[in-house]
């Protein structure tokens, strides 16, 4: 029977292996608190515990059970939007800039993950971005002029080889090397275990009711006592109450996710390699690749935010949905039943790229919000910039993800 409403990830995640951290109590005096223990919080207290800087973590839920452990675990080297688009909102060399920064941090995540050997299923991924029509195929050639025009490594391959790499008629597609794909519920674990190892206080079922910022200090109250730190760092994926002014900024929508159940080997050997994930040029796209060698995970259907009363309906019918257009893509799995389907919410921007760093209108107040990219390599990207904001090291790059009127 398909399991709605649960990602895998966390579904198959053995119930006995789960580690529980305290309920915060008390008053603590720290230099950073993070709110927020999904991907990017556990990230960032890694980067900055690493960093010899002394952290508290408060997650309201459970750690990496929120957003992050219903995203696809694809890390992308390249940002959710097109170079084009991005040069169009930002301009040429800013937008040169980010896509450089989120490149190197795709690289830099995978590095990590390795090194400390976290248990989270990495695999090195290259991306193809297809065309399935001639309209989609020129607007493929512009994007790909767009980045040979900048300077952004990028190769084309024509309708025949686009074919034989996807398993799926194509009539061009774009090839990016650098990715991977990891399970992302393990990997936001892993990185808080090694940022306890290395010091880091870790608190869940600790939701944060008030923040309150001085001259000298940030006080962060929860139900049970207080965290006084020199800076507070929001990483909640997109605005609570906490911050509610910001909230206009943002989009809030809904993407959904199927996986299928165990495809048998002698249809998968016609389907296309197993080292790929896809996207297509379909509006809204379609973002699939293989999960264990045996299934399939197809994300999409985006759409704006699921009011909490049609959550369930829609699950089921937006998993139907994909499992369908999946069938259309690749016709021997017709038949196929899901494993799992569930909702991904996230934030977007105006200009798809996220929001990382200071505001003027929080002294003490570091954020990381808004996600377009399908993709976890934002969590990455957001400890790097936040860890050289508060050591004042920022670097040129770091504008372009920052609360910068021309954002605005």
């Amino acid at each position: 029977m398909t399991r709605y409403g649960r990602s895998l990830w966390i579904d198959r995640f053995p119930k006995s292996r789960i580690q529980s951290s305290p309920r915060h109590k008390g008053h603590l005096d720290t230099d950073v608190v993070i709110v927020g223990g999904g991907l990017t919080g556990c990230a960032t207290a890694y980067a900055f515990a690493a960093a010899g800087v002394t952290v508290v973590l408060l997650e309201a839920e459970r750690l990496g059970q929120g957003m992050s452990g219903s995203s696809t675990g694809w890390i992308s080297d390249t940002p959710g939007s097109s170079f084009h688009q991005i040069e169009a909102a930002v301009g040429l060399r800013a937008a040169r800039h980010g896509w450089q920064a989120w490149r190197r941090a795709a690289l830099d995540f995978s590095a990590l993950v390795r090194r400390l050997n976290l248990r989270c299923r990495s695999e090195s991924a290259a991306t193809l971005t297809i065309a399935r029509t001639a309209d989609q195929a020129k607007t493929l050639a512009r994007e790909l002029n767009a980045r040979k025009a900048a300077g952004i490594e990028a190769s084309g391959l024509s309708g025949r080889l686009a074919t034989r790499a996807a398993g799926i008629a194509a009539a061009s597609a774009v090839r990016s090397r650098d990715g991977a794909t990891l399970d992302p519920y393990r990997a936001a674990v892993g990185l808080a275990s090694a940022a306890v190892a290395r010091g880091a206080v870790v608190f869940e079922q600790s939701p944060v009711t008030k923040i309150r910022f001085g001259a000298k200090a940030v006080d962060v109250q929860t139900g049970r006592g207080t965290v006084r730190a020199d800076r507070v760092i929001v990483a909640t994926g997109r605005p609570t109450p906490l911050c509610k002014s910001l909230i206009r900024h943002f989009w809030y929508h809904s993407a959904f996710v199927a996986v299928s159940d165990p495809i048998p080997a002698n249809v998968r050997r016609t389907l296309g390699p197993s080292g790929h994930v896809l996207i297509d040029s379909a509006e809204p796209r379609h973002l699939i690749r293989w999960v264990d060698d045996d299934r399939l995970l197809i994300a999409g259907a985006d759409s704006a935010a699921v009011p909490d009363r049609l959550r369930a309906k829609t699950i089921v019918q937006r998993t139907g949905q994909l499992m369908y257009e999946l069938s259309t893509l690749y016709p021997d799995i017709s038949g196929i039943a899901p494993a799992h389907g569930w909702e991904v919410r996230y934030a977007r921007t105006s200009d798809n790229l996220p929001y990382i760093g200071p505001h003027r209108n929080f002294p003490r107040h570091l954020f990381a919000f808004g996600s377009a990219s399908h993709s976890v390599t934002d969590a990455y990207l957001a400890s790097r910039v936040l860890l050289r904001h508060y050591l004042d090291r920022a670097e040129p790059a770091d504008e372009v993800f920052g609360f910068t009127t021309a954002r605005l």
